[in-house]
């Protein structure tokens, strides 16, 4: 898995998966989980593995990654000459992103910058949230940028999923929030520390971004959709309804296949949606 350049969080989910893999193996089974076991696994085990985790309470999307991960988990014990038994994984409907308006993105950043507990600290949640709306980043991309992207220029070197790096255009609006951060933080700005600091220094947290937004929305009456990762969604469908094509829009957002940026152009297609029946007379 960290051949492959999954992050932290894929790791976890993955190693998460193989321990109830095989603890549900030995109470099925009845026998403890050696590699003899896991090599005889069959269309049967995964089929009853899975059932148990319906009765869990899991959906479709999660029990088709829960599947992915148990090929993946099997395919790795049995080495090469493994024999994954071959079980087709529950239909998944792809949601549509669910984008935000350009003034609940820019009225989010605000208000959490000016509720802040510190100058320093509202300059620093501006400018993350300007870099999930301006340039279209991850979060996760966001907080792994460090002091080696100063000083600023016109653009971006981002690094993102598998270790894929691109480059995103700044716009001014973007660069001065960032450029007013690292003047008011209190951190030195050395090339191999984080850029984003917590209040004591360390790296910023993505969990105290995503506190900082709930409350946020909560405050200006937006709806739960509106999260860090919505900024994203909001920066791709703005773009593509002011005319961007689909491959550029894929170069700026990361994205390693087309498919994946080519649900936009159903959000754009759902919002026209949207304006025509709320508009017209006879929808």
């Amino acid at each position: 898995m960290l051949d492959r350049r999954r992050s932290a969080h894929t790791v976890r989910a993955y190693v998460a998966t193989a321990e109830r893999l095989l603890a549900f193996l030995e109470e099925h089974r009845g026998e403890a989980a050696t590699a003899a076991m896991l090599a005889g696994v069959g269309q049967a085990d995964l089929r009853a593995f899975l059932t148990a985790r319906r009765m869990d309470g899991i959906g479709n999307a999660s029990a088709a990654r829960e599947l992915s991960a148990v090929r993946g988990f099997l395919k790795f014990m049995g080495g090469e000459e493994a024999r994954v038994p071959l079980l087709k994984g529950p239909r998944v409907k792809r949601g549509l992103p669910r984008p935000v308006s350009p003034d609940e993105a820019v009225a989010l950043a605000e208000d959490i910058a000016e509720t802040a507990r510190a100058e320093w600290i509202g300059a620093r949640d501006w400018a993350v949230l300007l870099l999930l709306y301006g340039a279209g980043l991850r979060i996760g991309e966001a907080m792994g940028l460090t002091g080696a992207v100063l000083p600023l220029g016109e653009t971006l070197r981002v690094m993102g999923k598998r270790g894929k790096t691109r480059i995103v255009p700044l716009l001014p609006q973007v660069r001065q929030a960032l450029e007013s951060y690292v003047a008011l933080c209190p951190f030195g700005m050395e090339r191999e520390a984080p850029l984003f600091r917590g209040a004591r220094g360390g790296p910023l947290s993505p969990a105290l971004i995503r506190r900082a937004v709930q409350g946020a929305r909560g405050r200006l009456g937006l709806a739960e959709r509106t999260t860090p990762h919505a900024l994203r969604h909001s920066f791709a469908t703005h773009l593509l309804g002011r005319g961007a094509d689909l491959r550029s829009l894929q170069e700026l957002l990361g994205h390693a296949s087309l498919s994946s940026t080519q649900i936009y152009t159903q959000v754009d297609a759902a919002h026209l949606l949207d304006v025509y029946r709320n508009a017209h007379p006879r929808a």
